[in-house]
């Protein structure tokens, strides 16, 4: 398939694909005679994966790790602990976007919502 068709299937972009072959998560397609790329369903699959693995939220290296994972098995207890040790990062994230939501919250209820001559929000962004 081509590159375009492959994007729709896959529901990524173009120019992600090739971003991808670059960096090496997805392999190199062979070419046709006349020079274009031949991609095919071993493409599709390891871009699905990679697509989904990046909405949860695992980063390129994290995914590399994955497909070597992958394709060594078995791997379990390996994929168990990366993603362990990546739940542990989201659940980080999620505290400190919590303490920044009470922060916030707590600075937008000072404000007088008005034409104060000192803003609270831009006082407290000053410090």
């Amino acid at each position: 398939m081509q590159i375009g068709e492959l994007s729709r299937a896959a529901r990524v972009n173009i120019e992600t694909i090739r971003y991808y072959e670059k960096i090496g998560l997805v392999p190199q397609p062979p070419r046709s005679d006349g020079g274009r790329r031949e991609f095919d369903n071993i493409h599709l699959k390891r871009l699905v994966f990679v697509r989904r693995a990046r909405e949860l939220g695992f980063s390129i290296e994290e995914v590399k790790q994955l497909i070597a994972l992958q394709e060594t098995p078995p791997a379990c207890q390996d994929v168990y602990t990366l993603t362990e040790h990546h739940l542990a990062d989201i659940r980080q994230k999620i505290r400190d976007l919590k303490k920044m939501e009470r922060t916030l919250t707590g600075l937008a209820k000072q404000c007088e919502q008005g034409a104060a001559p000192a803003c609270p929000i831009i006082e407290a962004l000053n410090r």
